[in-house]
């Protein structure tokens, strides 16, 4: 068992986003998301067949929602729980040399009983 650092390893230079997975199993799915002035390229949305709940530990993003053309402004500390199948994007984040740092759980819907 080791100590990491969701902040340490960042590299100086980030032509793409980054995305490492830090735990999982067949059923969930957890990644450090690391975006530097990064966003969805323009007429893509990811459509997941899983729930994620994201948080913004450290820098700001701008996520679009297709249902109602929502947007939401997250600064750090700030979450949310995307739902399967939820049309969504990274419109925007800082790009001003601010990593903007996530945390994203992937995780199913419960059996139904």
């Amino acid at each position: 068992m080791n100590i990491n650092n969701l902040y340490h390893g960042l590299p100086s230079a980030l032509p793409a986003e980054m995305i490492e997975t830090l735990a999982g199993n067949n059923h969930v799915r957890i990644e450090r998301i690391v975006s530097r002035g990064h966003c969805s390229p323009p007429g893509f949305w990811y459509e997941q067949a899983e729930n994620e709940w994201v948080i913004v530990l450290k820098g700001q993003a701008r996520l679009r929602f297709e249902r109602g053309d929502r947007v939401l402004l997250l600064n750090a500390g700030d979450h949310v729980d995307i739902p399967a199948g939820e049309r969504h994007r990274v419109d925007w984040t800082i790009d001003d040399g601010t990593d903007t740092v996530w945390l994203a759980v992937f995780y199913p819907e419960p059996p139904q009983q």
